[in-house]
């Protein structure tokens, strides 16, 4: 362990005088800064490991976000084969579409995204949203915490590096997980939204409801360790909810119903969303 300021090159993520006072005593492994799509000449948006992350250092650095300002994400490849690593290592994050995070209401974004109806086919049967209807239901209610929400992130942490030690540690200048998701450009949930901010928006208002911690983020994945979460099937109806408008994905290609997807919540510490 070391003590000392940021390094120069870390700085560089931060704009202005963001990383001024910003100290780290965690050493890196080699890595390397990654520009956005967006091309040379503009501000680093991650730093990514050359090698696989492990548990240890995820939880250390998260432990040094406070101080260093550099929020640790463990990422995941298109194909984890791919020499470019899809889409950290050959930037392909945009942020030149993207809003800031405070600029949205979660409940409105939510209530915007909410299915009129039309996203279940035939086979899905006409009970695939009950018991809720084509009216948004609004926000499920708060959760006592039932565990430290950073433990928890780092215990999931390593069940994932368990479950796949390919992935790779990134560092974002970003106060949250949810912040970091717009702050690095990524743009996974593209094809239910090209404005990655309006999940941020949700995904904070998580952070602040469930104890909801941003682990995991893959090329369309997300891995979210929940210390907060649903203890009984009437809360995870609520909670479902709110999931079948963030990702429908999640149900329309999974379960098929909201409810047979809501039983999944039930105390579970771990929210897992892909988008087609």
């Amino acid at each position: 362990m070391i003590s000392e300021a940021l390094p120069d090159d870390l700085q560089k993520l931060f704009r202005g005088t963001e990383g001024e006072g910003r100290a780290l005593s965690v050493a890196l492994p080699a890595g390397r800064l990654v520009l956005p799509d967006e091309g040379e000449g503009e501000t680093p948006v991650l730093w990514l490991s050359d090698q696989p992350a492990t548990a240890e250092l995820y939880g250390a650095l998260r432990a040094e976000h406070a101080r260093s300002g550099l929020y640790p994400l463990l990422l995941d490849a298109l194909h984890k084969t791919d020499p470019e690593y899809r889409p950290w290592g050959c930037g392909e994050l945009f942020l030149d579409r993207l809003t800031s995070p405070d600029s949205h209401d979660p409940a409105a974004v939510l209530a915007g995204w909410w299915p009129d109806g039309g996203d279940q086919d035939d086979e899905e049967g006409s009970d695939a949203m009950a018991p809720f209807d084509t009216r948004w239901p609004g926000l499920a209610a708060a959760a006592p915490l039932r565990h430290d929400p950073e433990l928890l992130a780092d215990a999931f942490a390593q069940q994932l590096l368990a479950e796949d030690p390919h992935l790779r540690l990134g560092l974002v200048a970003a106060t949250t997980g949810a912040a970091a998701l717009t702050a690095v450009g990524w743009s996974g949930p593209l094809n239910h939204d090209n404005d990655t901010a309006r999940f941020s928006a949700v995904v904070g208002d998580w952070e602040r409801r469930f104890g909801v911690r941003v682990v995991g983020v893959g090329f369309a994945t997300l891995r979210l360790s929940v210390a907060a979460p649903p203890a009984s099937p009437d809360a995870a109806l609520a909670v479902a909810a709110e999931h079948l408008a963030f990702c429908p994905d999640n149900i329309w290609q999974g379960v098929g119903s909201v409810a047979a997807y809501a039983e999944m919540l039930v105390d579970e510490n771990e929210w897992y969303f892909w988008w087609d």
